[in-house]
């Protein structure tokens, strides 16, 4: 799985650190500053378009959130980045068939569409409001001065770009490790029939009811992400898992423990635990809907299936993609290291506890510790570095 996603990770961390390097506040207010239908469609386009993997969707939307979005319009550019995508509808294609395909596209629009009515209704402004203040990086002066274009064909532009998406990578090291080894070990390791005992079958609704809420529940405990849950998803519809089961669990990617574990360290505990709920329901309510919507037009497939997965990593599209990205990661480590005279060592500093590159004029929190200052990504960090300093020195 991280061979078949190593791409998608570098694409969504560098595409975040030039958001947050490249863009101002401002113009991101203008362009997803609200979530009126106009704006929901357009976030749901850029989602598309930057065809990310969980972990890299869920440090995008925070970056595109800190920068001045409003939260549902930068959820549902998460949203749309993990299941509005084409190559996770060629592996339901190649893995499943065309339905399943067609379901991603299907459910993900009604996904959206549930996400822009109940997180503007169901989260409270003032909570959403004391998150984006632990987040949000205000432009200094000499920011807001200098273009988007200016930024963009200077050096210093693209060495504060390489800080943030380094700053991104370091910060969610761990819950990378840990997702994709757990997954590894889960599709290997865990029999088929372990999974299939926990859905109800051959009960009409109630089967389709349960496994709908239950789907998003098994993707929170296997610790998959968006294309690596594809496989195991043909494995539970093989096994004769109702099609919205299969259709919520492929959208839960956005519910695995780890992302949840980012989700509080970015947002906060209160503001996590509400925004996971609501997934789950969103996810669960999106299967249902979209099974229904194939039963009615007599599109449900058979469980007639068969798993077809690589057993060896070789030489083909993926493996060309890994190896591009692997330039640009060795590239933005280049830029990221190698910092000149009076240039980001001194208006850029390092988050001491979770490693996030901060600006120093406008970091969230700061502190001074026998005689240096520490700058900080949000109060959190501050208060874990005050708790223990030598944790971190």
């Amino acid at each position: 799985m991280l061979f078949e996603t190593f791409w998608a990770l570098v694409l969504g961390f560098t595409l975040s650190g030039a958001v947050q390097a490249f863009v101002s506040k401002a113009k991101m207010k203008s362009v997803l500053g609200d979530h009126q239908p106009k704006t929901v469609a357009r976030a749901s386009f850029f989602g598309m378009v930057s065809s990310s993997c969980s972990y890299a969707a869920s440090a995008l939307g925070k970056s595109l959130f800190s920068r001045g979005a409003d939260f549902t319009s930068s959820m549902v550019f998460m949203f749309a980045s993990t299941n509005l995508v084409i190559e996770l509808g060629l592996v339901l294609f190649i893995l499943i068939g065309w339905q399943f395909a067609a379901a991603e596209f299907v459910g993900g629009a009604v996904m959206i569409v549930l996400l822009a009515i109940l997180l503007p209704r169901l989260l409270p402004a003032e909570m959403i409001e004391t998150a984006r203040g632990s987040l949000e990086e205000t432009d200094d002066e000499e920011v807001m001065q200098s273009s988007w274009k200016e930024k963009f064909t200077s050096r210093r532009g693209w060495k504060n770009a390489a800080g943030y998406t380094m700053g991104d990578f370091i910060m969610l090291r761990k819950e990378l490790l840990i997702g994709f080894a757990v997954a590894g070990l889960a599709s290997t390791l865990v029999p088929v029939h372990f999974w299939r005992a926990l859905f109800l079958t051959g009960h009409g609704f109630f089967s389709a009811l349960e496994n709908a809420i239950i789907g998003p529940f098994i993707a929170f405990i296997s610790f998959v992400c968006s294309i690596g849950n594809v496989p195991l998803a043909a494995a539970l519809w093989h096994g004769g898992i109702t099609f919205g089961g299969v259709v919520a669990f492929i959208f839960a990617d956005l519910l695995a423990f780890p992302l949840v574990m980012i989700y509080r360290k970015y947002y906060g505990n209160q503001l996590a635990v509400r925004m996971s709920l609501i997934f789950w329901f969103v996810m669960s309510l999106s299967g249902l809907i979209t099974e229904g919507i194939f039963l009615l037009f007599s599109q449900v497939p058979d469980h007639t299936v068969h798993l077809r997965v690589a057993k060896h990593i070789g030489w083909n599209t993926t493996t060309v993609l890994n190896m591009v990205a692997l330039a640009v990661l060795a590239t933005v480590y280049w830029l990221y290291k190698t910092k000149g005279p009076n240039e980001m060592e001194n208006e850029y500093a390092q988050d001491v506890v979770c490693k996030m590159q901060v600006r120093k004029s406008d970091a969230p929190a700061k502190t001074e510790y026998n005689g240096k200052m520490y700058y900080f990504c949000m109060p959190g960090c501050k208060e874990s570095f005050l708790a223990d300093p030598s944790k971190y020195l």
